[in-house]
C-alpha cells in the first residue's frame, strides 16, 4: 500500500489528488507517525525523507505529483516495472507510458513536441526503452534520430490499431501506442529514409492547404520538411521570404533596364536637346 507522509500542503494536495484520480489504494499519516503494517512505499517531501530511511521512499516535488505517483507504483510492482514508452507516429503521435504491463500515462501531442515529452518521461527511469511504430516512415525516422541517451526499438505496427466503437473517437493513436509498447522491436540508433515522390507530394499538398496564398512549397523545402529540418509553417515562411526577395530583385532589375534604355534612346536625347534650344 502507498502511504503519503508529508507536512508540505502543496505536495500533499497534488499527490493525493493524483492517487484519487487513478483509483489507487493509499492512506495518509503525519511524517513522524508510525507507518501502517501494509506499507509498501512512502511518498513524502524532501525535508521529511530523512526520517523514513527504513522503508522505500519517493520524494515528491510540489510541481510533479504525477511523477512521484508513477515512481511509487513502479516500486510496488518491483522488477516487472520497467518503463516502456510506446509511440504511434503521426502528425500528432500517440504516446503511452507503461511500467511493466500497466499503463501509467498517455499523451497525444504535435510531432514537434513528442521528443520532449518522451525525454521527460524516461529522464528518471532505470533502463527505459522507447518503442516506435514503423508505419509513418518519415515521422518515425525523425523521432528515432532526435531521441538521445535512450534505447530505441522500431516495431512492426501491423495490427496495433484496435477497432474503435461508439464514443471512442480520437483514442486510436494512444491505444495503438499501448500495443506498440507491448511488442519488442529491432534496436536502432538512426534511420535514414529517402522520401518518395508521393511523400514529397503529400508535404507539398499540406503546405498548399496551410498557405494563405494557396501556393505550395518547392521540392527542396519539401525535402527539408521530410528530413525534420523544418516544419510546414517554417518552410512556408522561408518560401514567402524567397519569393519576396526574388520579386524585389526583379523589380530593381526592371527599373535599372528602364533607366538604361532612357539614357541611350536617341529620340529621348533629341527631345532633351530640343527642350534645351533657345527660340530665336
Amino acid at each position: 500500500m502507498i502511504v503519503v507522509a508529508t507536512a508540505d500542503f502543496e505536495v500533499y494536495h497534488g499527490v493525493v489528488t493524483e492517487l484519487r484520480d487513478r483509483g489507487t489504494e493509499f492512506t495518509t499519516v503525519e511524517p513522524d507517525a508510525e507507518l501502517p503494517d501494509r506499507t509498501s512505499v512512502v511518498i513524502t517531501d524532501a525535508e521529511s525523507a530523512a526520517e523514513l530511511d527504513d522503508v522505500p521512499t519517493v520524494v515528491a516535488q510540489p510541481d510533479e505529483p504525477r511523477r512521484a505517483v508513477d515512481q511509487a507504483l513502479t516500486t510496488i510492482r518491483g522488477a516487472g516495472g520497467r518503463t516502456i514508452i510506446g509511440v504511434d507516429p503521426g502528425r500528432d503521435p500517440g504516446i503511452a507510458v507503461l511500467a511493466g504491463e500497466m499503463v501509467v500515462a498517455a499523451f497525444q501531442v504535435p510531432l514537434a513536441d513528442a521528443v520532449a515529452v518522451i525525454q521527460r518521461e524516461v529522464s528518471d527511469a532505470a533502463d527505459p526503452v522507447v518503442r516506435i511504430g514503423d508505419g509513418a516512415r518519415l515521422r518515425s525516422s525523425k523521432l528515432v534520430n532526435d531521441l538521445e541517451d535512450v534505447q530505441v526499438e522500431l516495431v512492426d505496427e501491423t495490427g496495433t490499431t484496435p477497432y474503435l466503437g461508439t464514443g471512442t473517437r480520437g483514442m486510436g493513436d494512444v491505444l495503438a501506442a499501448v500495443n506498440i509498447a507491448r511488442h519488442e522491436g529491432e534496436v536502432v540508433d538512426a534511420r535514414d529514409i529517402e522520401p518518395t515522390a508521393g511523400e514529397l507530394q503529400v508535404i507539398k499538398d499540406r503546405s498548399r492547404e496551410q498557405s494563405r496564398t494557396n501556393r505550395a512549397i518547392d521540392e527542396l523545402l519539401a525535402r527539408r520538411v521530410a528530413a525534420g529540418e523544418l516544419t510546414i509553417e517554417e518552410a512556408l515562411a522561408e518560401h514567402r521570404s524567397d519569393a519576396e526577395s526574388a520579386a524585389a530583385d526583379e523589380s530593381q532589375e526592371q527599373e535599372e533596364q528602364t533607366a538604361s534604355t532612357e539614357a541611350t534612346d536617341p529620340a529621348s536625347e533629341a527631345a532633351d536637346d530640343a527642350d534645351g534650344t533657345d527660340d530665336t
